[in-house]
Formats: structure tokens, C-alpha cells, sequence
């Protein structure tokens, strides 16, 4: 090694662990370098799959986002929550021809009709993707979804539809799960633990479009307004789509009533039926200039 390489105060006294590996696949040949034992712990997948590396792995599943968001320069999120059983305008025809029984076609009808919802959430979409706020070299109110169909597919939609990046925060399930093709491929996230998942949605969160949805989308609604409620989130705009629906899922005003949460509790969402409802609220919550 040249003497000069050792001169300089800010030189790096220590290989860079990719260097390292690189030293590492030279090694090889004898039988203790060619068992697992052997293997640079970083590297070893079968080890680090272990039981009792959990939270290393929650720790990896926290960063890898983070470190990524951060450098793609995403300041703040838009996020949407919603089904992804609601069939695309597209799809709505061939869903409702759909052969079943009489119950079958009674719901699938129900879900076509909230069609109307994919479309508001695309529009939503595109209002806060064109606005392009840029704030301290930081992206603002970047529309972020779970990456899958229906409601989730709207959301990433409405930014490609005006040239706009857009997250994906996805979930390993059983079931076969693929991100929608609308979804930026370097934002485009997969997950292992729901906790880690449903931390990031909410993160950068500076407001939530919560449309129509199953236990999923309850999950992480009544989630968000618990961490409002009691203190452990700043209150953001909370856009509450299709006050039918919702209304016949959970009894708001029972609850008020009942005094299991106080009436001004009611307050930390916002009824929305269009897009505009929705940017119109968050333009007044932020004195926004765009709309």
C-alpha cells in the first residue's frame, strides 16, 4: 500500500463491509470454509431467519423504508386506506356478470357500486400529486398506499396519471400478493410484520384518506384515531369517505352517547364523499395555495 493512502486524517481506517465480502468469496476450499458456521453473519440467511433474530429483523424492516424515503427525498405522505375487493370502473361490468348465488350477486352488487369511490380516490390522487410541494428539498404530500388492488390501485393510479411518484407499502400474505403496476418500483415496498408496516404508513402521514374497507382498513383507521385521541399523534386530517357505509358499520354517535369517548372526539375526522371534499380540507388544515 502506498504510503500516501495512509496520510489523509478523513481516510476510512476500515473496510467497508461490502469490501469485506469481497475479501470473504476469495477465501474457500477447505471444509470449515464451506460450512454455514463459517458464513459472515450478515449473509447467512438461514441464521438470520432464526426465531431469536426477530428484532434485528424488525429493526432491518424499520431502516431498509426509512433509509430509502429518505433518500428518494420524501418529506410527507398522503396516504390512503380502503378495500381491495372494489372493482375498477373497468372491471365493474365483468365483476357484476360474475356467475353465484343470490347472495353472491346481492353483494357483489353492493361492492360495484362503490365503484364511485375508486374514482374519487384516483382523482384525490392526482389534485395532490399536481401540486408538487416542495418544502427544505423535501417532497411534499406524496400519495402512499398497501400497494394491492381496488381502493390501494386508485391511489397509485391517480399519480402515475400525472407523472408523479408514488409509494406501495405491501404485506407478505399467504395468498398470492402483488404490488398494482402503478406503483413507483423504487417505492415499492414489501413487509413481513403488519406492526412495521402500519408504523410507516404513518410516519409521514400529514393526512389519511380512509375509504370503504373490511378488518383491514377498521384496523388501521381506529388505530389512527386512537393515537390522536390520546395524545400520541399530532392531529392530522383524517378524510372519512362514504358516510353511508360507515355509518351502518360503526355507530359514532352510540359511542358519544354511551360516554365511551367524548362527543369532541367525533371531530377528529372529516365526512368526504369527493376528491375535492377531501383537498379542500387539507388545503384549509395547511392554508395551502394549491387546489
Amino acid at each position: 500500500m502506498d504510503d500516501e493512502d495512509e496520510k489523509p486524517l478523513t481516510q476510512r481506517r476500515f473496510y467497508k463491509a461490502e469490501q469485506e465480502v469481497g475479501f470473504a468469496d476469495k477465501q474457500g476450499g477447505t471444509v470449515q470454509t464451506e460450512h454455514p458456521a463459517y458464513r459472515l453473519a450478515f449473509r447467512d440467511t438461514d441464521f438470520l431467519l432464526r426465531d431469536e433474530l426477530r428484532p434485528v429483523r424488525f429493526q432491518l424492516e424499520l431502516l431498509k423504508t426509512e433509509m430509502l424515503l429518505e433518500e428518494a427525498q420524501i418529506g410527507s405522505t398522503l396516504v390512503f386506506y380502503g378495500s381491495a375487493r372494489v372493482p375498477s370502473p373497468e372491471k365493474r361490468e365483468a365483476f357484476l356478470a360474475t356467475p353465484g348465488t343470490d347472495e353472491e350477486k346481492k353483494v357483489a352488487e353492493r361492492l360495484a357500486a362503490k365503484t364511485k369511490y375508486y374514482e374519487e380516490a384516483q382523482r384525490l390522487a392526482q389534485l395532490a400529486s399536481q401540486c408538487a410541494i416542495v418544502e427544505k428539498g423535501m417532497r411534499q404530500f406524496v400519495v402512499c398506499s398497501g400497494g394491492g388492488p381496488s381502493i390501494m390501485e386508485a391511489a397509485n393510479r391517480g399519480a402515475a396519471d400525472v407523472g408523479a411518484e408514488s409509494l406501495g407499502l405491501n404485506i407478505v400474505l399467504p395468498h398470492e400478493q402483488a404490488p398494482n403496476p402503478y406503483v413507483t418500483p423504487r417505492l415499492s415496498f414489501q413487509f413481513h410484520y403488519f406492526a412495521l408496516r402500519k408504523m410507516h404508513f404513518l410516519l409521514r402521514a400529514r393526512a389519511v384518506a380512509v375509504f370503504p374497507g373490511g378488518f383491514g382498513t377498521l384496523d388501521e383507521f381506529l388505530e389512527l384515531l386512537t393515537l390522536i385521541q390520546t395524545g400520541k399523534m399530532k392531529p392530522i386530517p383524517v378524510l372519512l369517505y362514504g358516510r353511508e357505509f360507515w355509518e351502518r358499520i360503526i355507530n359514532f354517535e352510540a359511542l358519544a352517547e354511551e360516554g365511551t369517548i367524548n362527543r369532541r372526539d367525533l371531530d377528529l375526522f372529516t365526512w368526504c364523499e369527493t376528491a375535492e371534499d377531501g383537498w379542500n380540507e387539507i388545503s384549509r388544515f395547511y392554508d395551502l395555495d394549491c387546489g
